[in-house]
């Protein structure tokens, strides 16, 4: 069975995996960060996530999560998620923090 082909940002240099589990995209200075699809969903810094951090309600894991669009908003990456979340900006400056070990 051949896999899908990569979603790409339109634009950008960011591309998602054929699996649908990670997003690269070129950093400043050409090098490649890699982020998994489940480390994005729990960074994810929006009203709605941030609220369910504060309640304790904020999931401990995604497993299985699944990248299934990426929009480019120039400053930063709206990512929409197979569990139906789309409302995270990831500001392309905060997705190469993330990368970093």
């Amino acid at each position: 069975m051949s896999m899908p082909p990569p979603i790409a940002a339109e634009g950008t240099n960011c591309e998602v995996s054929a699996d649908l589990a990670s997003l690269s995209m070129l950093a400043s200075g050409g090098s490649r960060v890699t982020l998994t699809a489940e480390k994005l969903r729990l960074s994810c810094k929006c009203a709605h996530c941030t609220r369910a951090r504060f309640d304790e309600r904020f999931p401990d894991g995604f497993p299985g999560i699944a990248i299934v669009g990426v929009a480019d908003l120039g400053y930063g990456l709206n990512i929409s998620f197979s569990d139906g979340h789309n409302r995270g900006i990831y500001p392309k400056s905060y997705l190469v923090h993330l990368a970093e070990p």
